[in-house]
């Protein structure tokens, strides 16, 4: 029952299922019968845990165990006070209001890989760099809460589930490893 701990690169699908234009999964991972605990979208970036077991997958990624995840956003300008409090808050997205979070403003961070294709690099529009830890995860919540502040995010890479980060077991876009349920907390 191995749990995989894997770096999702940019515009690499969430699925083993072959994508017309894009890679998948499969092109990273060769190993049968294990599924994704919990999605990042094409354009997102980090880590994504994967298993064979049913139950773990369930205890990973069902909304009421409310594990934390931590994403570092690069965002188009840079947010003031009253921005980064509304994002704390718990924020009224439309169709749902967000539970309140953490948000900090952070240095552009030094150990982050290049992005293939780069963002946009527009001369006249600064950007800037924040941590966002969310205990939910709804389709595309960062990019909605970020941009319903009139911050857009250039770029989303989730740097943590619960106590796992990226500092703790590095890997490079496209690389994995195995770790244990007790690592995360699940044993």
């Amino acid at each position: 029952m191995p749990l995989i701990l894997f770096n999702k690169p940019f515009q690499t699908m969430c699925q083993f299922s072959p994508h017309p234009t894009r890679k998948s999964l499969a092109d990273h991972i060769d190993i049968p019968n294990i599924y994704p605990a919990g999605r990042l979208d094409a354009d997102s970036e980090g880590l994504l845990l994967l298993t064979d077991d049913g139950k773990l997958q369930h205890a990973i990624s069902h909304p009421d165990r409310e594990h934390t995840k931590t994403y570092l956003v690069q965002v188009e300008g840079t947010p003031d006070s009253d921005a980064l409090a509304r994002l704390r808050a718990p924020l009224d997205l439309g169709d749902f209001v967000t539970r309140a979070c953490v948000v900090k403003r952070v240095a552009e961070p030094d150990w982050l890989w290049p992005r293939n294709p780069p963002i946009r690099e527009r001369a006249n529009a600064p950007t800037s760099w924040l941590t966002i830890t969310l205990s939910e995860g709804k389709n595309r919540q960062v990019r909605r809460m970020t941009g319903a502040v009139g911050y857009p995010t250039l770029r989303l890479v989730r740097i943590a589930i619960g106590p796992v980060s990226l500092e703790s077991h590095p890997l490079w876009p496209g690389e994995w490893r195995e770790i244990s349920a007790k690592e995360l907390g699940l044993s």
